[in-house]
């Protein structure tokens, strides 16, 4: 993939050199009135001069080894760009990205070997910047284009996050519930009725009590989760730091779902816009999941404020990490519920969003008011827990009451 640089064109060194002895000549001719002096700067404002029939400049085109590469935070990502002259000029290059990253440059054959590191998660530009002269070296072009991008994604702690307590999906799965079926443990001895399975048979008991007995063990149920991320623009102060911890509950909950080999998939609302991933399983979807959170890369898009039905399969588990700022995600959430989902919202607001000096009766007031929010979606069906921030969040779901799932079929 190359990418075409937009030059701009000033004065190159050599002509502000020439320039600037032409002018010192005639200068120096002028007040002395030493005419033979014009015969030196002759030559150089005919250099000068020719600059309208030089060759016209170059072109220059910017290609990358990768156009996007993906790594963790603390990790390094290396990239190789290199810049082509279509007149076969020299090119110099170099490289620089936004702040918040470490940039390593090494000349290779050339090429330019960049070692990026970053170490808080985000979108990074790699950014080629190109000096190239022209029309006999009389002109100089600078540009800048972005010739890669690093993608760093989030750590997430360790700890598994448990399903929220609800009815589970009719599919053979990990999580242990109290419905019988195929399994491993033990729940009750009944009576043989014709067309059980002689493997459930349990001879010792049916051996004493003289008839057959069957062994009953609990079944082991998959779920399908949802993450709703809210990317809504925050105010500042405490709530723009909130969607650091919105990114990493994120991160963790899927993380956590596929390894149980549960079904994860992602929705992000905001700005009008909605990005989402149907759910999936595998070490290939936990990839996905953080470019479309990320935005690294395009994927299915709608518009609207609510989540679509083709995101959201049916009976699947909803956790949201939100502030609770936005109505609009609130009604998204009321929406998710009325179709018969069971819907966890985390909020990751941390005390209230207001900022600089102010009566505590305020705060006491914001908190009074967020108790009542609480009790009001816990009313329709929304349990809403809270994730302070010296509390993981396995600690925090665990609060979460059970629901059954009254998804429609």
């Amino acid at each position: 993939m190359t990418s075409p640089v937009e030059f701009h064109w000033r004065a190159s060194p050599l002509t502000r050199a020439l320039a600037t002895c032409a002018a010192a000549a005639l200068a120096v001719a002028l007040f002395t009135t030493r005419w033979e002096l014009v015969a030196f700067v002759a030559p150089l404002l005919g250099v000068l001069c020719s600059l309208g029939w030089q060759p016209r400049p170059p072109g220059v085109r910017v290609a990358g080894s990768s156009p996007l590469q993906r790594c963790f935070e603390g990790e390094p990502a290396s990239v190789d760009i290199w810049a082509v002259a279509d007149d076969g000029s020299d090119v110099t290059l170099s490289a620089a990205t936004v702040s918040g990253a470490e940039v390593r440059t090494v000349p290779e054959d050339g090429r330019l070997a960049v070692t990026v590191t970053a170490a808080r998660w985000g979108n990074y530009p790699v950014r080629a910047q190109v000096r190239v002269t022209g029309r006999g070296g009389l002109l100089e072009g600078t540009g800048t284009v972005d010739a890669a991008h690093v993608c760093v994604f989030p750590l997430a702690p360790s700890q598994s996050v448990t399903v929220p307590r609800t009815d589970l999906l009719d599919r053979l799965g990990t999580h242990l519930t109290r419905h019988l079926g195929p399994g491993v443990e033990f729940a009750d001895i009944r009576g043989y009725v014709p067309g059980d399975q002689l493997r459930t048979v349990n001879w010792p008991v049916s051996a004493r009590r003289r008839s057959l007995h069957v062994t009953q063990r609990l079944t082991d149920r998959s779920a399908d989760i949802v993450v709703l991320a809210d990317i809504y623009a925050q105010p500042p102060g405490p709530a723009t730091d909130a969607t650091e911890r919105i990114a990493r509950g994120a991160v963790q909950v899927v993380q956590s779902a596929l390894r149980y080999g549960d079904r994860a998939g992602l929705v992000t609302l905001g700005s009008r816009r909605t990005r989402w991933l149907a759910a999936d399983i595998g070490q290939r979807q936990f990839y996905r999941i953080l470019d479309v959170l990320l935005a690294a890369v395009e994927t299915d898009i709608t518009t609207g404020t609510l989540a679509p039905h083709a995101a959201v399969p049916p009976g699947a588990i909803i956790v949201a990490f939100s502030t609770l700022l936005e109505t609009e995600f609130a009604l998204a959430l009321i929406d998710l519920r009325k179709r018969g989902h069971t819907v966890i919202a985390v909020d990751v607001l941390e005390g209230s969003p207001l900022t600089g000096e102010r009566d505590p009766l305020v705060d006491r007031m914001w908190a009074l008011q967020r108790s009542f929010m609480y009790r009001d979606m816990g009313t329709i069906g929304v349990d809403v827990v809270s994730w302070p921030v010296d509390v993981t969040l396995d600690q925090a779901m665990a609060l979460a009451p059970r629901r059954r799932n009254g998804a429609r079929r």
